[in-house]
């Protein structure tokens, strides 16, 4: 096996045996992210979490910048358009600062992309496509690093786009000539070719590179085992795709959806389940394409904060898409949105950055629709786990309170993050209750929840056997899978005769919960829709507790059991899940996380 030390030569590898490190990398990630209902890895293990992920797992945001030949006004000429970039007075610090400014820890360059002139911002020995004398790249890089802002590179794996513009940007004569032989740049095996040269170009010419941000994938670098070169060359390179789950890759990025409701909430078509790394991709202004067109487009600021903050409650990156002109700079209303999250986050940051999203496989109260019509999110502080912060995107119609499902938490003190004012709460059946909020953000009203360190009234992991024992472990890396065959039924035993109060269920978050129907897509959210709880003493008499329809919702969701109820055993069978016969992926498949039994609720007037 060649160490991270290999020759700078890229070898043109064919399918066969993988290193054996690769093969370990490849099982581990199959059975951590692929659906194995026995998996037993874990996020904290070496390979399925190594150390190059950590920026992007503490990072809360990162910038995108789609920037090149073609932005307005379009150059077809390589040397003209960088002239044009240098005379106006580009400059790499600006777009560090404004990362800055949105609490973004790294910054996506989308330069050699297929709609933007295949442009390459370095200096490159591989022709085939523009390439810049200045080292735009370098200077990017050298400027983010003294500020703690990582780069990544854009790598686009489609040459399709090649004369979109009426000018050829591919230049198939000038590689054969490098090669020695004839490959046409504008089939995908040729580009294939010519950008898997590249990427070696740039790993082995920029030791301080982040990593690489993968358009999709491209056969021939499949097929000449792309990924796990660079692994071996150089395992602090992240790795992240677009809108493919591919075991090799760090981090799976979503790109922007719409039509969810709330608007704001991109979490709910997202379909990757934690603890897999995962970006949602959207762009700022409303409208136009993801480069600079030429117009200031407008921002929405409650739209694009509300997505921040959606992002952060469910552990998902926001990459936020701006568009540099020419000057690198952007038009003025994106600079207006810049400018006010500069001063907007600052005094609630410590709730978007350095925590987890609530109700998931990090614990937390229940995230999602709440009293009269609000909606909003919970983050746990990872530092402080005994921290919770309760997010109020879209506030009640009506009154002064919120009110959501506690998880079993005792609260002890409740504040307005912003202005440091305590507000009274009780706890009653479940719930928290907020009271006497009469100061609401126009975005994003947060409350900062003190916590006992120890939950209340939930049965402890390892107490409740199950008969799928991924139902009980306490693991959210294991979880069981019901293969398609419904209905389906999950059995708890407590061990004697107990108090049971309520269940609260887990579900795998590998499907989307954005009811698409309305765009002519069918349902594909593979949650419990119908479901019966039932009651016995002695495993074979069974009694009817609870009936009915579960919400199709991510995070936690709650069964009541009703007062008072004594039993042994719990049978959950689930009749329907949410998802269309037209959704084949996820028609009749059920896949959970976790289920755990409540026993009491925490009472505080």
């Amino acid at each position: 096996m060649k160490t991270a030390r290999a020759a700078a030569n890229p070898r043109p590898r064919r399918r066969g045996a993988l290193p054996l490190w690769a093969a370990v990398l490849s099982l581990v990630g199959g059975l951590l992210f692929a659906g194995s209902a026995s998996s037993t890895a874990r996020p904290g293990d070496t390979l399925a979490d190594p150390p190059r992920q950590q920026p992007l797992r503490d990072a809360t945001a990162g910038l995108f910048l789609h920037w090149g030949m073609f932005t307005s006004p379009r150059h077809d000429d390589c040397a003209a358009w960088e002239k044009a970039v240098t005379d106006s007075g580009w400059t790499p610090q600006y777009w560090v600062d404004e990362a800055r400014k949105l609490g973004a820890s790294y910054i996506v360059l989308a330069t050699f992309h297929s709609r933007l002139g295949y442009a390459r911002p370095w200096p490159s020995k591989i022709p085939g496509s523009c390439s810049t004398r200045r080292d735009f790249l370098g200077e990017l890089i050298a400027a983010g690093a003294a500020k703690g802002v990582r780069t990544i590179l854009y790598m686009t794996d489609d040459p399709k786009w090649h004369d979109e513009q009426g000018v050829e940007t591919l230049d198939s004569a000038a590689y054969s000539a490098h090669k020695g032989r004839d490959v046409d740049l504008t089939t995908r095996p040729g580009f294939g070719e010519f950008s898997y040269e590249n990427f070696f170009e740039v790993m082995d010419g920029y030791p301080k590179l982040s990593g690489f941000w993968i358009d999709n994938d491209n056969e021939y670098w499949e097929q000449h085992e792309l990924y796990e070169q660079i692994r071996e060359r150089r395992p602090d390179l992240t790795l992240s795709n677009n809108n493919e789950d591919t075991p090799i890759m760090d981090m799976v990025s979503h790109e922007q959806k719409t039509g969810m409701t709330p608007p704001y909430d991109q979490p709910s078509a997202i379909w990757t389940p934690m603890p897999r790394l995962t970006e949602s991709c959207y762009k700022v202004p409303s409208t136009g394409a993801w480069w600079y067109d030429g117009q200031d487009r407008p921002v929405d600021t409650g739209l694009n904060v509300g997505r921040y903050v959606a992002n952060a409650g469910t552990s998902i990156k926001s990459l936020m898409d701006l568009q540099a002109m020419v000057d690198g700079r952007f038009p003025p209303q994106q600079r207006k949105f810049t400018d006010f999250m500069k001063d907007y986050l600052p005094p609630i940051r410590e709730s978007l950055h350095g925590v987890d999203g609530g109700g998931y496989a990090h614990g937390g109260m229940q995230p999602g629709a709440w009293n009269d019509g609000a909606y909003g999110y919970v983050t746990v502080s990872r530092a402080r786990p005994t921290t919770q912060y309760v997010h109020v995107t879209t506030r009640p119609t009506g009154g002064d309170r919120i009110e959501l499902r506690d998880n079993g938490y005792r609260v002890t003190e409740v504040t307005d993050l912003r202005t440091g004012e305590r507000l009274p709460f009780g706890q009653r059946d479940g719930r928290l209750t907020i009271r006497s909020i009469d100061d609401w953000d126009a975005y994003d009203t947060v409350f900062k929840a003190e916590t006992a360190p120890q939950r209340y009234g939930v049965y402890p992991t390892g107490s409740v056997k199950a008969s799928q024992p991924q139902l009980t472990d306490g693991d959210f890396t294991t979880y069981t899978d019901n293969g398609g065959a419904l209905p389906a039924s999950f059995t708890l035993d407590l061990g004697r005769v107990k108090k049971a109060a309520y269940l609260g269920v887990n579900q795998r978050e590998w499907s989307p919960t954005h009811n698409r129907s309305t765009f002519g897509r069918p349902e594909d959210s593979a949650r419990i829709k119908d479901y019966t709880v039932s009651a016995s003493d002695d495993g074979e008499h069974w009694r009817r507790v609870a009936a009915g329809e579960l919400e199709s919702a991510r995070g936690i969701r709650f069964v009541d059991l009703g007062d008072g109820l004594r039993t042994r055993y719990l049978k959950l069978d689930v009749a329907t899940t949410w998802s269309a016969p037209g959704a084949p992926n996820f028609y009749r498949r059920l896949k959970i996380d976790e289920i755990q039994v409540g026993h009491d609720h925490v009472r505080r007037r």
